[in-house]
């Protein structure tokens, strides 16, 4: 009897964004995206205020807090986590970096 089983090829990928993703950069807004929800979560974690006295703060209704704090990523453009973020009284730095440095040596 002729065996029925495959072996199956793995992918290894640097972020499970590389792996979700179709192209490069729709993963690479997707990590910006996902980071950022993270650091404004934490913000508005600390501040320990009522879900409501949270959104009033950051001027969003309370069904868009919850999607902020369930890390939806997908629920947010990048503009609007930018000012989601400056409304938090986080500051944005954007660090650049050359990929095509990185695809060579790897």
């Amino acid at each position: 009897m002729a065996s029925l089983i495959k072996t199956m090829e793995s992918e290894t990928f640097e972020s499970v964004w590389d792996a979700l993703c179709d192209t490069p950069e729709e993963a690479a807004n997707m990590k910006v995206r996902a980071e950022l929800l993270i650091d404004i979560r934490e913000r508005v974690k600390a501040w320990d205020l009522s879900p409501e006295k949270a959104a009033k703060r950051l001027r969003l209704t309370r069904p868009r807090l919850n999607d902020l704090l369930r890390c939806n990523a997908g629920e947010f453009s990048l503009d609007a986590l930018v000012v989601i973020a400056t409304a938090a009284g986080l500051a944005l730095h954007i660090e650049v970096t050359d990929l095509t440095d990185k695809r060579r040596r790897g």
